[in-house]
């Protein structure tokens, strides 16, 4: 702890974003950055806690206090090496992850200042890749085959860490560039593709095979895949969107939330979408349902397409803008949650449940909502109650961001459990072992729709679990759950 009296000196201090008239016509990263030494001063106000709380809370254990530590010395080499051991892609995580470290942080518990932990990550990355600290390894081979299936954030952290444990890895992606959620779920404006381009490059570098536009079951049958390796790790996250099956729901002008992100992502990379398949929200009067970051993402492509104007509805009530009583520490904060997207132009309301979509000749032309109310039922677990205050918005063009269905016993499940003389479908009940012994999940596929840095977690407790299984160790016990 080089400063210690820092945290009383020094405020927490943002790189912030881009101005709004400025990014609002583009698809670059919103997010600025600091100079090399307003960001060492940040790092200085980190407190090497007894109990450092951040650590805990991270679902992939960073070591946060230490990297601080190096990084206010101005130790950017090192910083980066003790932050590598825990985190495989630190340059995705800087950008995209809501940082529970910093719900943790003792100053954001004390004063609602936490370190600037996430910006730090992404700063120190950055300046590993810029002065070439960052060098491909070359793993010694074992001579053993694995086949990850997707290549998301899960499936690459377990192709990473395979890699490096001497596997020879094949990632396989029925898409046509590697990435999953990262590459087609995220827009642009948060987390550039050519940061994911860098990072293929590397590991490509490093030995591991890709393989995008095989889907594996269809391209690839999985009787063959299971026979060519000696362990199958499925990755395929989790991508069947929540419906909405209301009156109207078929009407020209609903879309899922993906639909929208995906294309976007799909026409920056340089694909021409047909015209009549096109989702523009230019001039349109846009309504998103859904409040949280999915319906946030949509609510920032549809300011860059030039939309007339978005509003987003929320079936939940408004939370307290910063502290909950309702969810104290150590519960994750349930809190108002302003994103950049909502700073370029949106009209936010909350308690709105969703009737029906009316339009006319096919097309969409509004939206019925209603208030409802919530109120305590059995066990305190809140009930919702219509309460007859309806109105219909005007809208040409609704994306539907309600979450995900958990891919329980998803068809390449049964496929793999089949190829492997399973008679039934392979169990994926929370861990990573399946009920075939050569089959191993993780990430969202797993857990059902979650954040980056847990499908991180997930992928590294799965890499450690197959080297266990392909070495003849015994299994890991289930993992622990969190609240966070």
């Amino acid at each position: 702890m080089g400063n210690p009296k820092a945290f009383l000196t020094v405020p927490r201090q943002e790189a912030g974003y881009r101005p709004v008239e400025d990014r609002i016509s583009d698809f670059g990263e919103v997010e600025q950055t600091l100079n090399s030494s307003d960001r060492r001063t940040q790092a200085s106000r980190c407190m090497d806690c007894g109990v450092p709380f951040c650590h805990w809370a991270c679902p992939i254990g960073n070591r946060q206090p230490e990297w601080q530590d190096k990084l206010y010395r101005g130790q950017w080499e090192e910083a980066y090496y003790i932050l590598a051991q825990t985190c495989d892609f630190p340059e995705f995580t800087g950008r995209i992850c809501p940082a529970p470290c910093e719900k943790s942080c003792v100053l954001s518990l004390s004063i609602h200042e936490p370190v600037t932990i996430r910006e730090n990550e992404v700063s120190i990355t950055e300046m590993a890749f810029r002065e070439g600290f960052i060098r491909p390894a070359q793993p010694v081979r074992n001579g053993k085959k694995v086949a990850v299936v997707g290549s998301g954030p899960a499936g690459l952290t377990v192709a990473n860490r395979l890699n490096r444990k001497g596997y020879e890895v094949t990632v396989f992606e029925k898409d046509e560039c590697i990435g999953g959620l990262l590459r087609y779920g995220i827009p642009n404006f948060k987390l550039g593709k050519k940061i994911i381009d860098r990072r293929i490059r590397l590991m490509e570098a490093e030995g591991i095979c890709f393989r995008p536009g095989t889907h594996v079951g269809r391209d690839l049958p999985a009787r063959e895949l299971v026979d060519a390796c000696d362990a199958v790790c499925i990755a395929i996250g989790s991508e069947t969107p929540r419906d909405l099956p209301v009156e109207g729901r078929d009407l020209k002008g609903v879309y899922f939330a993906m639909e929208l992100l995906a294309q976007q992502n799909r026409i920056l990379q340089g694909v021409e979408i047909p015209k009549q398949d096109l989702i523009n929200a230019r001039g349109k009067k846009v309504l998103v349902i859904g409040g949280g970051d999915t319906g946030s993402d949509c609510v920032g492509t549809s300011n860059r397409h030039g939309a007339a104007g978005v509003t987003q509805i929320e079936i939940l009530p408004q939370p307290p803008a910063d502290f909950n009583p309702a969810t104290p520490w150590p519960a994750w904060p349930q809190i108002l949650r302003t994103s950049s997207s909502h700073e370029e132009g949106c009209t936010r309301r909350w308690n709105l449940t969703t009737n029906r979509f009316t339009g006319a000749d096919g097309v969409l032309k509004g939206v019925e909502i209603e208030e409802v109310e919530w109120t305590s039922g059995d066990g305190d677990r809140p009930v919702m109650k219509p309460t007859g205050r309806k109105e219909t918005l005007e809208a040409d063009m609704v994306f539907l961001s309600m979450g995900f269905v958990h891919p329980v016993q998803d068809g390449l499940i049964r496929e793999l459990a089949l190829a492997t003389g399973e008679r039934k479908n392979i169990s994926v009940d929370g861990s990573d072992r399946t009920s075939c012994e050569k089959v191993f999940a993780c990430g969202d596929a797993v857990s059902g729709a979650s954040l980056v840095v847990r499908a991180m977690a997930s992928g590294r407790r799965t890499a450690e679990s197959v080297d266990r299984f392909l070495k003849g160790c015994a299994a890991f016990p289930p993992a622990a759950p969190t609240n966070y």
